[in-house]
């Protein structure tokens, strides 16, 4: 995987924080990396609110927010997401969102794999462990 360990860690990150941010207390937060063919997929899984499927589509948007009510000062600045998604595309990616109302909500980036990297799928995923533990 070619990757910017920065970017790497500010998109996860983004991620992680709005599963946190939307996720009751006493609810979960998961985070998933696997290779798969030709990819590294990693997953940011919740048990918070979900999103409205009205809602859905909007969600990578530049200022969108779930909660309406927030402001800067009470919930960020609504470019996480947008962020997210413009720097996995940078990087060849994707990222997706699917979720329910009161279900919770996946948001899945998926990175491509060197192709050239022999072991990539295990290289990848340990790239992406050393990226997470030097963001703790």
């Amino acid at each position: 995987m070619d990757a910017d360990p920065v970017r790497l860690r500010q998109m996860t990150g983004n991620l992680l924080s709005n599963a946190i941010r939307h996720t009751p207390r006493g609810g979960t937060v998961a985070l998933c990396a696997r290779a798969t063919e030709g990819s590294v997929r990693i997953d940011v899984a919740d048990t918070g609110v979900g999103i409205a499927p009205d809602e859905l589509p909007h969600v990578f948007e530049r200022f969108w927010r779930a909660e309406k009510s927030r402001s800067r000062q009470t919930g960020g600045s609504g470019l996480g997401l947008s962020i997210v998604r413009k720097l996995a595309e940078a990087h060849g990616g994707t990222v997706t969102a699917h979720s329910a109302p009161g279900a919770g909500a996946v948001f899945r980036l998926t990175l491509p794999l060197l192709p050239e990297a022999g072991d990539g799928e295990r290289l990848a995923v340990q790239y992406l462990h050393d990226v997470i533990d030097q963001g703790r």
